[in-house]
């Protein structure tokens, strides 16, 4: 209980003091016109009050996986609290809120482009492809495990129940992919942001009214995985911080903070609108996975497809029929409201790549009909096998870590050719390099099976897997470094 209490309060200070830090490195300039008042075009271009910037940009990144990798990453036990607080503040926050400053600094680009002029066009062109497959996969994500929680609640023997509801779901996607965000997105965003931090208030005063608070074990870095000692996949480095990506650092969230970089009206706001959407994200994955130890005798779900029970029988539980309505509005709008402007994103990549201006509702029909049509087949494949979705969620968890670690790689040359402290960036940049190196190296959707057959057995992948990850992070500061510093012999301006 008192782990959870402390990491909360932590959060909140993170909020004032280490984004005001960050601020400070950044030097933001208040006096500068942002993209929303320079490039207007009443379609992705809209200034917005920032409380409803701050909502859209919460539900923008708040998917699923704030919720459905905190519970899985429950299974780890108290652990989970430390790396979301610390992940949060000290890495996710920050990379959120440089690449959206990033982006109001270049008239609201995207990530690919972003990292294109700091770190070159190879990697702008990685980036592109890298950042439109991320995003299709957010869209079929966060097209079934919102449908999966419907069918929880109203219908769990109903398969026709089940596909409507996607169909549905895909509609609502098309709507909001096309139209000028502020006539759907602007207007329905703040309220479903509101409900999703109703509900997070609220079953968190019912863990205390209950007294089921005291049930959260207190903090310890000791693994309460039941299979730790047989599943290479349990150990909790690297794969608590895959587990729990949203709510402590999210590769996605680079693709969502160019949409608010469009519409915030001045640069002071983006401590609010980036770090602190963040921060927020950070709390609620600390409400759910405490939940589910609370609740749920401190034992997680290895596998998403089980989560969406175990939000609706909380959220039930705790709150009878008003938890239910709650959970539709925050569980089921979050995940949707993530979805739709994920397809929106990718929409925006693809033409500013091939720079086809989406001002004409003909030319964003040419981009968004293909996304659409590569994410439904993605919807059908995963519908036909549980472990096909799991697939795709695991992919969906890796390649979103790694769109993170580039993300803070191109920040910290980005404060490194301007003259500002890259230190800031380049450490978070570092240790995300080891996270998703290694799980590269050892997990069993990617090179672990592999790894095995030459190593031998599990145990040594799993060892040789580090030491990958910790030599390449290595290297690349070092050559970061020197590369820095070659470069500041001469003249380098902003």
């Amino acid at each position: 209980m008192i782990s959870f209490i402390l990491g909360i309060a932590a959060l909140v200070l993170g909020y004032f003091i280490y984004g005001k830090i960050a601020e400070k490195v950044f030097s933001i300039n208040p006096d500068a016109p942002t993209p929303a008042i320079r490039l207007s075009d009443g379609v992705d271009y809209v200034a917005m009050p920032v409380w409803k910037t701050t909502l859209i940009q919460l539900l923008n990144i708040a998917g699923t996986g704030p919720i459905f990798g905190a519970i899985a990453g429950a299974l780890f036990g108290p652990a989970a609290f430390a790396w979301i607080v610390f992940g949060c503040i000290f890495a996710g926050a920050v990379h959120d809120y440089m690449v959206g400053m990033l982006s109001i600094r270049n008239d609201g680009t995207n990530i690919s482009e972003i990292v294109g002029k700091y770190l070159g066009k190879g990697p702008r062109y990685i980036m592109r492809v890298f950042s439109v497959v991320l995003l299709i996969f957010v869209g079929v994500v966060f097209v079934t495990t919102p449908a999966q929680v419907l069918r929880t609640m109203f219908a769990p023997d109903s398969t026709n129940f089940y596909y409507i509801t996607i169909a549905v779901i895909i509609g609502y996607y098309i709507l909001a992919t096309m139209l000028p965000i502020d006539k759907l997105i602007g207007r329905i965003y703040p309220i479903f942001g509101a409900c999703l931090i109703i509900m997070a208030i609220g079953i968190t005063l019912m863990m205390f009214i209950t007294g089921e608070i005291r049930n959260i074990p207190e903090f310890a870095f000791t693994n309460m995985r039941p299979d730790k000692g047989t599943n290479i996949m349990a150990h909790l480095f690297p794969f608590l911080f895959i587990t729990i990506a949203c709510g402590a650092i999210s590769g996605f969230h680079a693709t969502q903070s160019p949409l608010m970089a469009r519409c915030v009206r001045n640069e002071k706001e983006g401590r609010m609108v980036f770090y602190g959407a963040m921060i927020l994200e950070g709390i609620i994955a600390m409400i759910w996975a405490a939940v589910t130890m609370a609740h749920f005798n401190h034992v997680g779900v290895d596998t998403a497809i089980a989560a969406p029970v175990i939000v609706t029988k909380s959220s039930v539980d705790y709150m009878g029929w008003i938890g239910g309505i709650l959970a539709v509005f925050g569980v089921v709008a979050c995940p949707i409201t993530s979805g739709d402007t994920a397809f929106r994103s990718a929409r925006l990549t693809i033409a500013d790549a091939i720079k086809f201006d989406q001002k004409p509702i003909k030319n964003r029909l040419l981009v968004a009909i293909p996304l659409f049509a590569i994410g439904v087949l993605l919807v059908l494949f995963s519908l036909s096998s549980p472990k096909n979705f799991s697939i795709i969620w695991r992919y969906f968890s890796w390649s979103n870590q790694t769109l993170a670690t580039i993300g803070l790689w191109a920040a910290s040359a980005y404060l490194a050719k301007t003259g500002k402290l890259y230190w800031f960036t380049l450490l978070p940049a570092a240790f995300m390099t080891v996270v998703v190196t290694s799980y590269f190296f050892t997990a069993g959707e990617c090179l672990g099976p592999f790894m095995t057959k030459i190593t031998g057995n599990a145990n040594t992948t799993y060892t040789v897997g580090i030491i990958i990850g910790l030599l390449l992070s290595v290297v690349l500061s070092v050559l970061f470094v020197n590369f820095i510093g070659i470069k500041q012999k001469g003249s380098i301006q902003e």
